[in-house]
């Protein structure tokens, strides 16, 4: 139990954090896709007597950066490259278990999660990635957000777009296969999407809405396992179950945040008047800070610093100007 209590606490804290990315770049169903790619690296394990985690891993990843390539080049579309994931991979799997006499039972494990078969290995294996995809997402989420909304504007500002679209399949991947024993490769897609949805609609802002949907994703995922030692049932598809639940739940809040915000007084400014620029002193590489010179003005969840008349707050690389 306590292993799978690690393992789904993992997966809800990784599934939803690159599912921020994936929903941003309206590719929802990419999850589905590397699942089941990441079903023929299952087979192929099977086939060879390896252990299947490892295996599902490479071949996944490798097949994200093949089909990431297609697209980059033009070759391929992307809905045709999906289809080409969901198929190919479904059919290989399959086909490997069945040539050594595994059948479908085996795969169902890894198809619908098995959180009882985690051994010690798999779960030291899943925290190493999880950490990899969670650095990641949270220290290049900058980087990642500009490149996921316009790539046009992230290459004027010198982002290597290519490349930062590769880590997000590489990523995506990974995260796939840490979730499979959790809630399986056929429905791993929703613990990645369904709570960033959920969180969209209670929260604005990219970052608010990332680490919401990153709780969400933890409640669902762990209240999924116990819920199913409790009630008999199957973990994955209780999880899924629950985070749909607080999607819909979402919705109706969703909509009393939106009318809350369309009745909000509007003030009337009737003296045009411009208030007085305040100058400071010299200004060096805009290194703002307690001994900086600069006046500090509070404005909102961050500090604005006034400099030759107008305000400016650090954002990431840059200033925002007001």
């Amino acid at each position: 139990m306590q292993r799978a209590l690690i393992a789904a606490l993992l997966a809800g804290l990784t599934s939803p954090a690159i599912g921020a990315y994936i929903v941003q770049r309206r590719l929802s169903l990419l999850g589905d896709g590397l699942g089941h790619v990441a079903i023929a690296g299952v087979g192929l394990a099977l086939a060879t007597g390896t252990a299947p985690l490892p295996m599902a891993v490479a071949v996944a990843v490798a097949g994200a950066v093949i089909i990431e390539l297609l697209r980059q080049s033009g070759r391929a579309s992307a809905d045709v490259a999906m289809a080409i994931l969901f198929y190919g991979g479904l059919a290989t799997g399959v086909l490997l278990a069945g040539l050594v006499g595994q059948g479908t039972g085996m795969l169902s494990n890894y198809l619908f999660g098995s959180l009882l078969t985690i051994t010690e290995a798999d779960l030291w294996l899943i925290a190493g990635l999880a950490a990899v995809v969670g650095a990641a997402t949270i220290g290049l989420m900058p980087q990642l957000f500009a490149v996921c909304t316009d790539e046009e504007f992230a290459k004027t500002i010198g982002l290597r777009v290519r490349a930062y679209n590769l880590l997000i399949v590489v990523l995506a991947a990974i995260t796939v296969t840490v979730s499979m024993r959790t809630v399986g490769l056929l429905m791993v897609s929703a613990l990645m999407v369904v709570p960033v949805a959920a969180a969209n609609n209670l929260f604005t802002g990219f970052r608010t809405s990332f680490f919401a949907a990153v709780v969400i994703g933890v409640v669902a995922a762990v209240s999924g396992v116990v819920g199913s030692f409790y009630l008999n049932a199957p973990p994955g598809s209780l999880i899924v179950v629950i985070a749909i639940a607080v999607f819909v739940a979402s919705l109706p809040l969703a909509g009393v945040l939106r009318r809350r915000q369309l009745t909000l007084p509007v003030i009337e400014i009737t003296d045009p008047t411009p208030l007085p620029h305040q100058e400071t002193d010299q200004h060096i590489d805009h290194s703002h800070g307690p001994e900086c010179g600069h006046k500090a003005v509070i404005h909102g969840d961050h500090t604005d610093y006034l400099h030759n008349g107008h305000r400016h707050a650090a954002h990431g690389d840059h200033y925002d100007e007001h």
